[in-house]
């Protein structure tokens, strides 16, 4: 049983997060707080293993809760989830120690299936911020590698050039797009595919790369010239 702390400062997004999971199964409620000092002190008491956190909270942000519970509770998960779609949210997030960021306008099945995904020890990523992400990391890895002599590309380590040549075309393809920041869904309609395929798909590539995540797999194109 997934046992989940949720922290919203509005009742009735909390209600409706609460209804959603309460459904499933596997999934137990077993707290809500209206503020980030009271997620902080209720991780304490719960031992949750997944905490759904609001960004903008009374008291305490949800930035610095999450940074809180990651520290004085490290197998305990926080999944931010917010309206907003701030890069410095995201950044935020990722180094307070959250394992997720998922927008509030993910559907209901979405919900679920990230919950899952972080208990599970998984890093996940709303589609909408990946490419921030991904163009913070080329930033970051421009700046670190800006020292090189010039004459072109990096030649990719043996392990890379493996597992970019394992990969079919329809595979290659599938990862393009999914580096765009497109759902499995949107992959489907653009390469004229069932969700099944496609799902099968991601499941190969995060496979033969090595990738722990979407994100991961994502940060992999980028590094291999598959996506500029």
């Amino acid at each position: 049983m997934i046992r989940v702390l949720l922290a919203d400062d509005q009742d009735l997004v909390r209600s409706g997060f609460s209804l959603i999971l309460s459904m499933e199964d596997d999934i137990e409620v077993v707290g809500e707080a209206k503020n980030g000092q009271e997620a902080v002190e209720l991780a304490q008491s719960l031992q949750p293993d997944v905490v759904l956190m609001d960004v903008q909270m009374p008291v305490l942000d949800g930035i610095a809760a999450t940074a809180a519970v990651v520290s004085e509770h490290p197998a305990t998960r926080v999944l931010i989830l917010t309206t907003f779609d701030r890069e410095d949210y995201l950044f935020s997030a990722l180094r307070a120690g959250a394992s997720g960021f998922l927008l509030k306008t993910a559907d209901a099945d979405e919900l679920v299936d990230a919950v899952r995904k972080v208990a599970g020890g998984l890093a996940l990523l709303s589609p909408e911020m990946i490419v921030p992400l991904i163009s913070r990391f080329a930033q970051e890895d421009t700046a670190t590698t800006s020292d090189q002599p010039a004459g072109g590309a990096l030649p990719l380590d043996n392990r890379d050039a493996f597992a970019l040549e394992s990969l079919t075309p329809r595979e290659r393809e599938t990862l393009q797009l999914l580096a765009q920041g497109l759902t499995n869904a949107e992959i489907a309609s653009q390469l004229f595919l069932g969700p099944a395929t496609v799902k099968t798909h991601v499941s190969n590539i995060l496979a033969k790369t090595q990738s722990r995540d979407r994100v991961g797999a994502v940060i992999f194109a980028h590094r291999v010239g598959l996506v500029q």
